[in-house]
């Protein structure tokens, strides 16, 4: 992707989505939750911007453990007065609760995952800009993209099943929240669920460093969807070959690629602008 074989280097959705945030059923009228299970049940969430989105999202089924340091557990209980209850504890201990090297803040979150929405529910109506990750694995370019997603004004986020990491620990610290404010989906295979959202009125815009167009130009103001490819190696063939066009980001200063997370905020500044 990005000139767009993006290196591996770490560089809202409207409120009425946010309330609809339940176990999504997919087209086999199964309910997505298998990769909670997979997880276990609950995950930790760390950082002040995280664990606060994760307490302000009704969506979240309630929280098994909250841990503060004691600045930290004064300021949530004055903010949720009616919370959980935080463990009060130095931040050593915190951080012996969570993996080696995560930068907490003082606080700590022990939550289940959120549920991701349907295709159809995410992407219904068409209008607007969705986000499709192909692949991309890394958590802290995930999150800053989820980040990015948010502050631009995406509709949501669709990620591959088996192909991308759970919204949680050093992702959603990384994403600052975004991860309660935007909705997301998760799809099996990606090429087929272009083929749905075209049904459903949707644009797909591909990534790559190789396309003839550059993105302000391809870009047409109808429903888009833009998908980027993975850290290595950008779009797969056959998700190149199911999106409508292809487009890349010019680089005059002769870079040779940009990181997905930097690509993403640079794509969905240029489609924002093009819808306003």
């Amino acid at each position: 992707m990005a000139s767009h074989r993006q290196r591996n280097d770490r560089p809202g959705a409207p409120p009425d989505a946010r309330r609809r945030w339940s176990p999504s059923t997919g087209a086999d009228g199964r309910t997505h939750r298998r990769r909670r299970l997979e997880a276990g049940q609950f995950e930790w969430l760390w950082g002040w911007h995280a664990v606060v989105a994760a307490l302000e999202n009704p969506a979240r089924a309630p929280a098994r453990r909250l841990l503060a340091s004691s600045e930290r557990a004064r300021a949530l209980i004055e903010r949720f007065p009616d919370g959980p209850a935080p463990e009060v504890m130095e931040s050593a201990a915190i951080a012996q609760a969570l993996p080696a090297g995560a930068v907490h803040q003082g606080v700590a979150l022990r939550t289940p995952l959120i549920e991701p929405l349907a295709l159809a529910e995410l992407a219904t109506p068409a209008r607007g800009l969705l986000l499709m990750l192909d692949q991309v694995t890394d958590p802290q370019n995930v999150g800053a993209i989820f980040r990015s997603a948010a502050a631009f004004g995406a509709r949501g986020v669709i990620v591959q099943d088996r192909h991308a990491p759970p919204l949680t620990g050093a992702l959603a610290k990384a994403a600052a929240g975004a991860v309660d404010k935007i909705p997301h989906a998760r799809e099996t295979n990606l090429s087929r669920a272009l083929e749905r959202l075209a049904a459903l009125g949707w644009r797909s815009v591909g990534l790559d460093g190789k396309a003839e167009g550059e993105l302000a130009d391809v870009l047409d103001g109808s429903p888009t969807v833009l998908v980027l490819g993975s850290e290595g190696e950008g779009l797969r063939r056959l998700i190149r070959e199911h999106c409508d066009v292809l487009a890349r980001i010019p680089m005059p200063g002769g870079l040779e690629s940009l990181n997905v997370a930097a690509a993403a905020a640079v794509a969905l500044y240029e489609a924002a602008g093009r819808r306003r």
